[in-house]
């Protein structure tokens, strides 16, 4: 039987936190079984606000070499870098023309970019969702993984399916966002309100990075905001607490009820300490992981180029459907 196409993208700015590794990467490794997977390093995404070349160009391999140190597999999906299939650019040309400027310009994102960087307001961030449908569209995926804060972008990949279908023919899949259920959100270390974010230029410790350290990583723990109530259960009246817990559930495999049994009678400290060792029991082989793999980079670069090839053939596939579709000559 055919396997259902899955298909997303991470851009190579930030650090990746506990938090993407939760409700995203662990799902990506999960999903490499079930679907045929395009895993992409969106670094044409990346430009959109301004960028080191130098670091743009270091954190692409250091994002690829974290992928697979968390359990991707190469043999059982195309990892890959985004720029480095052209048709990508290519497919997001052609969608432009079917695009609504007003579609675009509501696009959430679009607005809190543009307040976040009032200074460079470019086209590349208002075409953003148009590429990141082209993203979707050109691996005819069915599925998207995405957070409910990026089911907008889902969306709009959906209308330019339907609408470039119902103008040219059945060309695009239609895709559905596949949101997780079931999976705890991790809110920051310093404020609970919040989700933690993969700025370094927040509070250093409000977030726990995937290249943190040990040591580094039980001391966030042991300086996460709790309150004075004393007492680990999970409440909406102890949004700290109920923070650390849902971490410590999503790194222990256990559940709300069994970490307060677990910690009846224990103070903040001793909850704090063991969320911590329990973070750093899975980073820390993925640490030593994606050093070792960032020690050849020439192997890396061929794990690389066979996603690429991978992706490159689907993506050719239906770039080229497009293009007659459209009436282009191709010779």
């Amino acid at each position: 039987m055919e396997r259902k196409i899955a298909y997303s993208a991470v851009q190579p700015s930030g650090n990746l936190t506990i938090g993407n590794y939760v409700g995203a990467v662990r799902n990506w490794v999960e999903m490499q079984s079930e679907y045929e997977c395009y895993y992409a390093i969106a670094n044409l995404h990346a430009i959109t606000v301004r960028q080191d070349p130098a670091e743009l160009r270091r954190r692409t391999l250091e994002l690829a070499a974290l992928y697979i140190a968390c359990g991707l597999d190469p043999e059982k999906c195309a990892l890959y870098v985004q720029s480095q299939v052209p048709a990508h650019a290519e497919l997001c040309w052609v969608l432009n023309t079917v695009t609504a400027v007003g579609e675009a310009s509501r696009m959430t994102q679009f607005k809190d970019k543009s307040q976040k960087h009032a200074d460079n307001v470019n086209m590349g961030l208002m075409d953003y969702p148009v590429l990141m449908a082209a993203d979707i569209l050109l691996y005819q995926a069915d599925y998207v993984p995405v957070g409910a804060d990026q089911k907008q972008h889902v969306e709009l990949a959906r209308d330019l399916a339907i609408r470039f279908n119902n103008r040219y023919g059945e060309t695009f899949t239609v895709p559905e966002p596949l949101i997780r259920k079931g999976v705890a959100k991790i809110a920051s270390l310093q404020d609970p309100a919040k989700k933690m974010s993969k700025s370094e230029a927040e509070n250093p410790n409000a977030s726990v990075f995937l290249s943190d350290d040990r040591d580094t990583v039980l001391r966030k723990f042991k300086r996460a905001v709790t309150d004075s109530l004393g007492a680990v259960r999970y409440s909406e009246e102890q949004p700290g607490i109920a923070n650390l817990i849902n971490i410590y559930c999503a790194f222990r495999g256990c559940t709300p009820e069994e970490v307060e049994r677990e910690f009846k009678g224990k103070g903040y400290g001793d909850f704090k300490l063991a969320v911590g060792e329990a973070v750093a029991d899975v980073l820390d082989p993925i640490r030593e992981e994606q050093r070792r793999l960032l020690a050849d980079k020439s192997y890396l670069g061929d794990l690389l180029a066979r996603g690429r090839e991978r992706a490159a053939a689907a993506a050719r596939k239906t770039l080229s459907k497009v293009y007659r579709k459209v009436g282009f000559y191709q010779g």
